[in-house]
């Protein structure tokens, strides 16, 4: 049965690509008002759940509930309309549009468009480097603003759980902290999140719980402050 308390729940999920095999059982809960963290080495699969949870991977096997509702078989327009938003690896953005424009393509679904101005002023709000750049080329920002961006572009499709794949990658430190007190700040205001992010030492403490991901199957789950000295994650994703 599912869990009622649960935004999202995976349980004993099987997906892949053609015959490469990349999930083993995966199962994992993100709550209500959540943050969790996915960790794990290149290639153990985090981004292949994320792609799972969104039908842009063939499932195999499993079930995967948002809301209490099997999403697992569903279309990704029909799982993003329920309340789902995603910030791929990258920082993806429209190169040739504008910041005001990247950030209503995110309030392109039902839900959200009675409500985009005052997004968009929420957005602005957190981000406030993107309300002095709101008429740039999202091509003329810098790799942190188009991170904020990316972030921005998906609150405005008003979610109820935002999946987030590596937003860190590639910034300096200074840029690693605004994102995840963004994140933060974010989840206080009651979005549930799943956080995938190789750098723990920002990660982990943010966390309510986290998941340890290797080849495809789930190795070890705890609070995210109890999996930092945890020895494997030590040896393996601190280096100490």
């Amino acid at each position: 049965m599912p869990d009622a308390a649960a935004c999202l729940e995976l349980d004993a999920v099987d997906a892949g690509y053609g015959a490469l095999h990349v999930l083993w059982s995966v199962s994992l809960r993100v709550a209500a008002g959540e943050v969790v963290s996915l960790i794990g080495p290149n290639g153990a699969g985090k981004t292949t759940v994320i792609k799972a949870i969104l039908g842009l991977v063939p499932w195999r096997k499993g079930t995967i509930r948002f809301n209490g509702d099997r999403i697992d078989g569903r279309q990704p327009e029909e799982i993003v309309q329920r309340g789902i938003a995603v910030v791929p690896e990258g920082a993806r953005v429209f190169p040739e549009m504008t910041v005001v424009d990247n950030l209503r393509m995110g309030a392109l679904v039902p839900r959200a468009r009675p409500r985009e101005a005052a997004t968009m002023g929420d957005v602005f709000t957190m981000f406030p480097r993107l309300a002095e750049r709101k008429l740039q080329l999202a091509r003329t920002l810098s790799g942190g603003e188009r991170q904020m961006l990316a972030i921005g572009r998906a609150l405005m499709a008003c979610p109820e759980l935002l999946l987030l794949d590596e937003p860190s990658l590639g910034l300096q430190p200074t840029l690693v902290r605004s994102i995840i007190e963004a994140i933060r700040g974010i989840n206080e205001r009651g979005l549930s999140v799943l956080l995938i992010e190789q750098n723990v030492h920002f990660s982990l403490p943010i966390s309510h719980r986290a998941y340890v991901l290797e080849e495809g199957r789930v190795v070890m789950q705890d609070a995210g402050v109890a999996l930092l000295e945890n020895p494997h994650v030590r040896v393996s994703y601190l280096g100490v």
